[in-house]
């Protein structure tokens, strides 16, 4: 026996071992996978066409789901009770309450019919323009958000409270007329009435609000980060379109995304560098330079 490998005469190339060869290969292996984690500078193009496809397939999945009534139903009773059990069934009186304001009702419905994707478009457009370097990173975060709610439609159809019955809850877009909201009035029939579990309203201002609470720099713009998803939390309840425990559920699904993200970056989003250069990150690059 031999060594492993053969030498060869000048001009040659010498054949790879068989111990050499797999070796070879992982490490072609890790370098493509940590070609992937590197964030890199997003392509306006690739961006548009990848939101654009993403929300329309998670409508088509949503709208796809069987609407389940009468389990809708049964588990609307379910966490209505629950929740008088807890001593916090206060969405009755919330809706009321603010139902008896009109203008204040009319512009809740226009918010939750609107900014829910005026607001995420708006950060989206903001990071890739800002923070190129975290951008991948924390669309990841609220495509994985938006990807495991369609498990929470799926498995747990539920009505929401102005459907409820007995629960007495005021439609407030039926009564006020206004428009917008794909759950009322003509446009219902283009959406899944029982996919209330989790609120995505709440997964994705709460994804918008961390995110400007942590990257933006003047404070007041950080405080209406942090005030957004308090407001959408008492406009999805005022509207009746929402349990408060939907809102926890949107809760859970963006704690899954930001983990998925930082499972693949190995970082939180918001540490990643702000700036890329080319396939590398901005800080390596730097570093690069200054040993040169």
């Amino acid at each position: 026996m031999g060594e492993a490998t053969s030498r060869t005469t000048a001009g040659q190339t010498a054949t790879p071992s068989p111990i050499e060869e797999p070796e070879a290969r992982r490490a072609a292996g890790r370098t493509a996978m940590a070609r992937l984690r590197t964030p890199r500078r997003p392509r306006l193009w690739f961006e548009v066409a990848l939101i654009a496809a993403a929300y329309w397939t998670y409508s088509l999945i949503r709208n796809a789901v069987p609407e389940q009534r009468a389990e809708a139903l049964r588990n609307a009773s379910w966490v209505w009770d629950s929740e008088h059990r807890l001593g916090m069934g206060f969405e009755h009186g919330v809706n009321h309450a603010v139902d008896s304001i009109s203008w204040l009702i009319v512009g809740m419905n226009y918010y939750y019919a609107t900014l829910h994707f005026i607001v995420t478009l708006s950060v989206l457009v903001w990071l890739y323009h800002w923070h190129p370097g975290r951008y991948a990173a924390i669309r990841l975060a609220l495509f994985a958000t938006t990807g495991v709610a369609l498990l929470g439609y799926y498995l747990f159809p539920l009505a929401p409270p102005r459907l409820m019955h007995g629960g007495h809850f005021i439609d407030t877009v039926v009564v006020h007329h206004t428009w917008g909201s794909m759950a009322s009035g003509n446009l219902a029939t283009m959406s899944n009435q029982y996919a209330a579990m989790p609120s995505m309203h709440i997964g994705w201002s709460l994804w918008c609000g961390l995110t400007i609470a942590t990257l933006a720099r003047p404070v007041w713009v950080r405080v209406l980060g942090l005030l957004y998803p308090t407001a959408t939390l008492l406009v999805i309840v005022a509207t009746a379109n929402h349990f408060w425990m939907d809102a926890v559920g949107g809760v859970v699904c963006l704690s899954f995304g930001f983990g998925l993200s930082y499972a693949w970056y190995g970082a939180l989003p918001y540490r990643l560098p702000k700036q890329v250069t080319g396939r590398r990150r901005a800080p390596e690059r730097e570093g690069e330079l200054r040993t040169a």
